[in-house]
């Protein structure tokens, strides 16, 4: 199937061109935190036909955005990874995915997967500059760390070497201990310094709609974590 094309001597309609296809940015969502393989990717993606991943993964490929490594032994398979030129995606693509929390709504929380938890935090925690935090989540069989220094956050697969705070548990209640302050020690394991999850809470940016169903959803609990109005 040939690849449709703006036709426009337009850097937006060049970058369309390349990553507008249906799937594609989520591919590349799922690559920022690091090589998968292709029955990896597909489960992370979720909901691909084998055939268009396949598909779109080629043209990713053909356009320098994404490559095939050989996994180190004993995996011995071929993962695919972000090049450098896909890797200049990261900031953009959380920049929309901060602008999408336009649209986001309360009862979509149960929805989000484990392995979709990095990035959304990412997405709603806006560091300081001075802040210097590690962050390991353990969700629902899947491990990730996240590094918070010099005012952004890296995140990747696995465990991290001494982490500052870890939080294990189900996407929502992470969410609901660093969004709205409700912390449910049934759903929710923290080891570490439970300062660092008041750091994270004071991290959390809203849109103002977002934010008033939280309180709306929660309580006095979601204003006590200082995400009030």
């Amino acid at each position: 199937m040939t690849r449709r094309h703006y036709g426009q001597a337009c850097s937006i309609a060049g970058a369309l061109d390349r990553i507008g296809e249906r799937w594609s940015l989520l591919i590349v969502r799922e690559l920022l935190l690091g090589p998968l393989r292709f029955s990896g990717l597909a489960r992370g993606v979720g909901g691909a036909p084998t055939d268009v991943l396949t598909r779109r993964l080629r043209d990713l490929e053909a356009d320098g955005i994404v490559r095939r490594r050989e996994l180190d032994p004993p995996a011995s398979a071929t993962a695919y990874e972000l090049t450098e030129l896909g890797r200049g995606l990261e900031g953009p693509l959380l920049e929309l995915g901060r602008w999408g929390l336009n649209f986001f709504q309360i009862e979509d929380v149960p929805g989000i997967e484990s392995s979709w938890l990095p990035n959304s935090l990412r997405v709603i925690l806006r560091p300081p500059a001075d802040a210097e935090l590690t962050l390991q989540l353990r969700s629902e069989g899947h491990a990730f760390h996240l590094r918070i220094a010099d005012g952004a956050i890296a995140a990747e697969r696995g465990e991290a070497d001494d982490p500052d705070l870890v939080l294990s548990g189900a996407p929502r209640a992470v969410l609901a201990a660093l969004i709205a302050g409700v912390v449910d020690e049934a759903d929710l394991e923290i080891d570490g310094d439970r300062g660092g999850l008041a750091e994270l809470q004071a991290m959390v940016v809203l849109p103002d709609r977002l934010r008033r169903e939280v309180l709306v959803e929660v309580g006095e609990p979601a204003a006590a974590a200082g995400i009030g109005p």
